[in-house]
């Protein structure tokens, strides 16, 4: 085939960051907080841990049994609600987690997708000081990096963001840096990426291989770039072959360009390193 052109997001090398469009808009809002004098001991995070909440300064975040807490606040489900709460099923934890509107279920499919050791919904809520007195916000995820690392999230697509929200956004993005976590606000994604992920999703599971089907497509794609019709044409079983190439892409096997719907059409690299099936 052609060489194809860059990938806009390559599936085998991107971060989260990658598939995020950034959203920096809270930072203005910076201005508007307290943090002068002793900040850290002022601003209070509390969680829940075991059957009651526990607060803690900020300075103290490190002493917090993060693994232990439960959600501050309870998913509530009731009739002619206008938002879509659920629980999604995350290979990366092997649990079910849940979800309050679809933006979220989004993010946690994303997070699923680059591999996640633990994800906490609604981990904590946050007392902070701001130039009109003081403020309340509760995050919406707290994820845990394979590394050790913390992701801290608020969800809102950018079309609900208010005032009042960029100055929440701005106290949880100062708490984080104080705490020594990664902040995001997921208010959009790059184009593309929600559907192929969701696509690919449907082949995340543990799938048998006893036909040996992985292995072709390894071998197919190991030669160079291929396109994906082309590549599950190469194995005897073109057909079953489908599913599993899904699956080696989203396990991050084989590489596809995020940033374009998924079709034949679509251009399949081997993931460096990957020669294994």
């Amino acid at each position: 085939m052609d060489a194809p052109a860059k990938p806009a997001v390559s599936s085998d090398a991107c971060g989260l960051d990658d598939l995020l469009v950034p959203f920096t808009a809270d930072v203005a809002a910076r201005e508007l907080l307290t943090l002068g004098g002793d900040w850290l001991r002022r601003w209070v995070g509390s969680w829940l841990i075991s059957e009651g909440k526990v607060s803690w300064p900020l300075r103290d975040t490190a002493s917090v049994p993060v693994l232990s807490s439960r959600p501050v606040r309870r998913f509530t489900w009731r009739a002619r609600q206008k938002h879509r709460p659920g629980l999604q099923f995350m290979v990366s934890t092997g649990r079910q987690h849940g979800f309050e509107s679809l933006e979220e279920q989004r993010l946690l499919l994303a997070l699923d997708f680059v591999t996640v050791a633990e994800v906490l919904p609604q981990p904590f809520e946050l007392d902070f000081e701001h130039v009109g007195g003081r403020g309340r916000h509760i995050p919406d995820f707290l994820a845990v990096l394979p590394g050790g690392g913390f992701w801290l999230f608020d969800v809102r697509p950018r079309r609900l963001v208010k005032e009042d929200d960029l100055l929440k956004f701005a106290a949880a993005r100062e708490a984080a840096a104080a705490c020594g976590w990664h902040y995001s606000v997921v208010a959009g994604w790059k184009p593309h990426v929600q559907t192929v992920l969701d696509h690919l999703s449907s082949q995340r599971r543990p799938l048998e291989d006893r036909l040996g089907l992985e292995a072709e497509l390894v071998e197919a794609v190991g030669r160079g770039p291929i396109r994906f019709g082309d590549l599950v044409a190469a194995t005897r079983l073109p057909v079953i072959a489908r599913a599993h190439a899904t699956h080696l892409i989203w396990h991050r096997r084989l590489g596809i360009d995020l940033g374009q719907p998924l079709g034949d059409g679509s251009s399949v690299w081997l993931a460096p390193g990957r020669r294994e099936a």
